[in-house]
């Protein structure tokens, strides 16, 4: 699956393990036009309205690029603005067609999102998944993430590694790491914004759509694979206590 937008430039092998599960990686090709999830431009351009010119001001402060996890207290202003957000003030409606057609649900409907705003030390993304489409289990490598659900009801189940492996000279992870899990639930908007930490948090998650879903995320900084920030993909595998999976 390829996101596109600058956020993830191609799928690669799963990692981990979590509480009774393993995580492994697995390769997987760059796919053309087929792919599930891809970008969109948004038909109309989003109003500038105060709360996400709000937003916008409040990221510019708190972000200052890579390597930078924002204190507690600047933690709390995102999540105080991003907690007052409404689907209006990014010109969304539950009016709109996308999010009444629940009943008719397609094989491996597309997940699709437009990027509101990059910069070098955040972006605005915003998602939007049709009814049980999927966004697999992935990673945000010295990330900081605020995911905002704007419409409809998601499932989202996130991991943190549970033995933390520091990679020296350039060396990859081991293909199987352990993980504990640290959300498994159902959230329907609105609801309280959710936040991940490079490494805490649930800084591995997925995203499943019981209904429409439209999510905004803020990611500082955002995926980069110049700059060693790209995506990988994860499966989670269930692990017996003899060590054997």
């Amino acid at each position: 699956m390829k996101m596109e937008g600058g956020l993830v430039e191609q799928r690669r092998e799963i990692v981990g393990h979590v509480d009774n599960r393993v995580i492994r990686k697995k390769k997987v090709r760059r796919r053309s036009s087929s792919s599930t999830t891809t970008t969109i431009p948004l038909k109309r351009k989003i109003p500038v309205c105060l709360a996400l010119q709000e937003l916008y001001s409040c990221c510019k402060k708190v972000f200052k690029g890579p390597g930078f996890v924002p204190p507690p207290q600047d933690v709390q202003s995102l999540c105080t603005i991003l907690d007052r957000m409404k689907p209006e003030d990014l010109g969304l409606s539950r009016d709109l067609q996308f999010f009444k057609t629940e009943s008719s649900v397609k094989e491996n409907p597309r997940v699709k999102c437009t990027t509101i705003y990059k910069c070098r030390n955040f972006s605005l993304v915003l998602f939007f998944l049709p009814a049980s489409a999927v966004i697999p289990l992935h990673n945000h490598p010295e990330m900081t993430v605020f995911s905002k659900l704007l419409l409809g009801t998601m499932h989202i189940k996130a991991y943190d590694w549970a033995d933390p492996v520091a990679v020296e000279n350039g060396e990859q992870p081991p293909p199987l790491r352990l993980a504990k899990l640290k959300a498994n639930d159902v959230f329907t908007a609105p609801c309280n914004t959710s936040v991940l930490y490079p490494t805490s948090g649930g800084n591995i998650h997925a995203f499943t759509a019981i209904t429409p879903c439209a999510v905004l995320d803020v990611l500082g900084p955002p995926y980069s694979k110049e700059d060693g920030r790209d995506c990988t993909y994860y499966k989670d595998t269930l692990y017996a206590s003899s060590g054997k999976f």
